[in-house]
């Protein structure tokens, strides 16, 4: 007899449950270097935060790559929930939009699915400062491979 969940596995794809992504904390990590800390994980939506202090670039202005890095964390995270375990996600393609600057504190982002299909997910990713002012827009898309690189 082949159970319930394996059945449905085969018909459609079910979401990984947050608590059972995989843990690299063995690994040192660009998003550990960076101060991204994941605030809330759930199928609907990533939030991750990030210091702006040791993330600038010469101008004292938080560096659009360090934004970069934390929609990229927080949008493949996302997509991790839906492929995993049958698929592995890759980056495929990101784009930012850098709106205003943030030069202290922390800015927080918010990874919500814009698509999600058997071999592509797409996830956009909003970043606001401490006052809640919008700082970076960014839309990532990743690749679902049958397997892990």
């Amino acid at each position: 007899m082949v159970a319930a969940r394996e059945v449905c596995h085969r018909v459609r794809r079910v979401p990984i449950d947050p608590e059972d992504l995989p843990s690299f904390d063995h690994l040192e990590q660009l998003a550990d270097r960076m101060g991204i800390e994941l605030v809330t994980v759930t199928l609907d939506e990533v939030v991750g935060r990030m210091p702006v202090a040791g993330n600038k670039q010469p101008f004292g202005l938080l560096h659009g790559g360090a934004s970069a890095v934390l929609a990229e964390t927080l949008g493949s995270t996302l997509s991790a929930l839906h492929a995993l375990p049958e698929r592995f996600p890759v980056g495929l393609e990101l784009a930012c939009t850098h709106h205003r600057a943030a030069t202290s504190g922390f800015v927080t982002g918010v990874a919500r699915q814009i698509h999600v299909g058997r071999s592509t997910s797409t996830s956009e990713i909003v970043i606001t400062d401490e006052d809640g002012r919008r700082t970076c827009t960014a839309k990532l898309t990743c690749l679902h491979r049958d397997s892990q690189p």
